[in-house]
């Protein structure tokens, strides 16, 4: 069973296990996230009643404003070092919009920097999840679209199709289940994962390869994300 390297920045950041069990629209995660088609969360906008003089009541419109605001300061930047627990809350985020391959981001478990440090990390086109944990201690962002929190009760309208060089998208609220179709993939660049989560270990891979020609795969219902990268338009079958 062939491995497969992956490059971050120049640096090696983790082992694909290709074709084995162990990974628009997708985290915890899509962790929970709504993601790419997904969309970022919604703030609720509530009816306004009428007060006797004529008035609207604005307390509909303020706890929106206040929600807005605290999702708001739960995100952060693309580009910076972030302490977790003191810059940067645990949860799942979300980055989107990273059309020129040159987002990267990385969890660690301390800011020595080494390579032993590294818990994840990716390089990023299209949407990315992640979720940083409370044993996390630095999260690291370069290059990235601006990341906002994902909050796990938002709800999308999932597509039948995807890009097939989107990145990630969260299965039920980007993408719907179902058995889906790239063709044209060359010189085995496509690379799909089916994931649990969006921790990015190589315990979050339910499944992945990659593919030269066409690809078919099934996505369950009870996947968390759908990695996709390099490969042509995903249609479902």
């Amino acid at each position: 069973m062939g491995m497969k390297a992956k490059v971050a920045l120049g640096a090696v950041v983790g082992i694909v296990v290709i074709g084995a069990v162990s990974a628009n629209a997708g985290g915890d995660g899509k962790d929970g996230g709504s993601g790419g088609s997904g969309g970022g969360d919604k703030g609720s906008s509530a009816s306004a009643g009428h007060r006797s003089g004529g008035e609207k009541d604005s307390g509909g419109a303020e706890k929106a404003d206040a929600k807005k605001a605290e999702e708001k300061k739960a995100a952060f930047g693309g580009d910076g070092e972030y302490r977790v627990g003191t810059d940067v809350k645990p949860g799942t985020y979300r980055t989107t919009g990273n059309d020129d391959g040159m987002c990267y981001w990385e969890r660690a478990k301390d800011a020595s920097g080494e390579l032993d440090s590294l818990l994840a990390n990716d390089n990023v086109s299209g949407t990315s999840y992640v979720t940083i944990k409370p044993t996390d201690k630095l999260f690291k962002s370069s290059g990235c679209e601006d990341w906002q929190a994902v909050d796990p009760k938002a709800k999308g309208t999932p597509a039948s199709s995807m890009d097939g060089d989107g990145g990630m998208f969260k299965v039920g609220t980007d993408i719907a289940p179902g058995t889906y179709r790239s063709t044209g993939n060359a010189d085995d660049s496509c690379y799909w994962e089916r994931t649990k989560d969006a921790g990015h270990g190589l315990d979050s891979i339910i499944a992945n390869n990659n593919v030269t020609g066409t690809a078919v795969v099934t996505i369950s219902p009870s996947d968390a994300y759908f990695k996709t990268n390099d490969c042509g338009t995903w249609k479902k079958a």
